[in-house]
């Protein structure tokens, strides 16, 4: 299943526009801090598909009977670029664990590419409901080769893979090989995708609008 939260009129819209905006954008605090409003809106959205239980709270005039979440998710992302838009999920889900993935792109000569995981950390994941977010789904390769590496720690009863922009094509890798127990969360659905697999119009390079320009 995909969603994609850009298809209809919100806020959300706003902050889509603030971050493609290339004068806007230069402005690398206010990038973090639209990456991480759109993660808390996203995760707003993944909680209302959530097991939910009821619970007793006691107020200073009686009980009051309140719907929560039976059991917090795993918050996944990949380092760097995805680092604002995890805190942005983190600050709803404030109560999850986390794990983080280090994903790169090993470039060769002839202008190909591949993607090398480096790093993992996460808790077990068996029978967890996972959120995996990255800002970018390009040729959703790294967000595939994230999950199967996160696939070490368990095995997770429901993932959500999250991305701000996608291309269609990323959408359509990621339908193809994560298809168990899948649901995708896009911002905006983008058609082209360069020979450098950079997202067409997309925004340019997360990471370094997040962080820096880095060598």
């Amino acid at each position: 299943m995909v969603h994609i939260i850009g298809a209809n009129n919100s806020i959300f819209n706003q902050f889509i526009a603030e971050i493609r905006d290339e004068k806007i954008q230069k402005d690398s605090m206010r990038f973090r801090r639209n990456m991480e409003r759109m993660g808390e809106i996203m995760a707003y959205e993944i909680s209302k598909t959530l097991s939910y239980k009821t619970h007793d709270v006691t107020t200073p005039l009686g009980i009051a009977n309140v719907n929560l979440i039976r059991e917090q998710p795993v918050v996944a992302t990949i380092l760097r670029a995805g680092l604002p838009f995890h805190q942005g999920v983190l600050d709803y889900f404030d109560k999850a664990d986390n794990a983080f993935v280090s994903a790169y792109r090993k470039h060769h000569k002839d202008g190909s590419f591949d993607v090398k995981v480096e790093y993992l950390s996460s808790p077990d994941l068996n029978g967890k409901t996972l959120i995996l977010c990255d800002p970018m789904l390009a040729t959703g390769s790294s967000m595939v080769l994230a999950y199967k590496a996160l696939m070490q720690r368990g095995k997770p009863h429901h993932t959500h893979v999250v991305c701000v922009i996608a291309s269609t094509e990323g959408v359509n890798y990621v339908k193809k090989h994560l298809h168990e127990n899948i649901t995708l969360w896009c911002g905006a659905v983008d058609d082209e995708l360069t020979a450098q697999s950079y997202i067409v119009p997309g925004l340019g390079d997360a990471g370094d609008l997040a962080y820096g320009t880095k060598i």
